[in-house]
């Protein structure tokens, strides 16, 4: 699956006036906002400590962000497939409906039967909605928690040999911007992945490459990654529930690529080699 409607009519309104982008200071919500403000767009970047206050675990900061705004890019925190989203995206597509929103783009896992339960939460609100389904992020690697193990010359995680299409951050903000401020995206489902399958240990072996130290693959059980994030400072369950999530991902069952960001772009994603190439060359792994 790459594009898939599920209704068929579209979008036939214009640019929006305002958008509303949650976790504004996040890896693909500080990209949105760039790129809108870039192309002129009116943008709110909602964050827990900014000026527009927006806080995914306080309902009180949504309405006030919400208020004036008639698109959102929604990036919920820490992940659709976590407990309580699914209500979330109920009472946030309410909201945002009630506050005059008329477009939402989600983003949302590839892969990920809870995250579905969640989408279809926010479709209730009867705005136009349109799903992006995203890969594992290549900037896991240069901005999340994988950068210190890529530092440290060692990637530890529970992958196995399992292949998995990462997909670059800013071809999703790409996307997900043609989805806030063009007609015709209403009701699809974006799916987007990168153009090649890629194990842990590939991907350490172009990390090196572009980075000019060594740096291996460290697989681990899920029980001993979830030890590892109560070491990190996570608690129990949280590391436990991570565990579980990436085990599931990395089964095997996202293991394809599809043309997504080409169909909605034009062109081809970023290769992963690319990635760390470019980002080697932005300084992103001087510790």
């Amino acid at each position: 699956m790459t594009n898939t409607e599920l209704n068929t009519h579209q979008n036939t309104s214009s640019t929006p006036n305002t958008v509303l982008v949650t976790s504004g200071t996040g890896k693909t919500g500080h990209r949105v906002v760039e790129r809108l403000t870039a192309l002129g767009v009116p943008v709110r970047s909602g964050s827990r400590s900014g000026e527009v206050r927006f806080d995914w675990a306080d309902e009180s900061t949504w309405g006030p962000a919400l208020a004036g705004a008639d698109a959102a890019y929604v990036a919920y925190f820490p992940d659709l497939a976590a407990p309580g989203a699914v209500e979330a995206m109920r009472t946030f597509g309410g909201l945002a409906v009630r506050h005059g929103v008329r477009r939402l783009v989600l983003l949302s896992g590839r892969g990920e039967p809870e995250a579905v339960l969640a989408e279809d939460a926010l479709r209730e609100s009867g705005a136009d909605l349109t799903v992006v389904r995203a890969a594992f992020f290549a900037q896991n690697f240069s901005e999340g928690a994988m950068r210190e193990g890529v530092l440290a010359g060692e990637i530890p995680f529970p992958a196995g040999d399992t292949a998995e299409p990462w997909v670059d951050a800013d071809d999703l903000a790409d996307v997900v911007v043609k989805a806030l401020t063009e007609d015709g995206h209403a009701g699809l489902i974006h799916e987007l992945t990168g153009p090649q399958l890629l194990t842990l240990a590939d991907v350490a072996a172009a990390l090196s490459a572009a980075t000019g130290r060594p740096v291996r693959y460290v697989p681990m059980s899920g029980a001993e990654y979830a030890g590892l994030l109560e070491r990190y400072g996570l608690p129990e369950g949280e590391a436990r529930w991570l565990a579980e999530l990436f085990a599931t991902l990395l089964d095997g069952h996202n293991s394809s690529t599809t043309d997504g960001v080409k169909r909605v772009l034009g062109r081809e994603p970023k290769a992963f080699a690319d990635f760390a190439r470019d980002a080697a060359a932005a300084g992103d792994w001087q510790g």
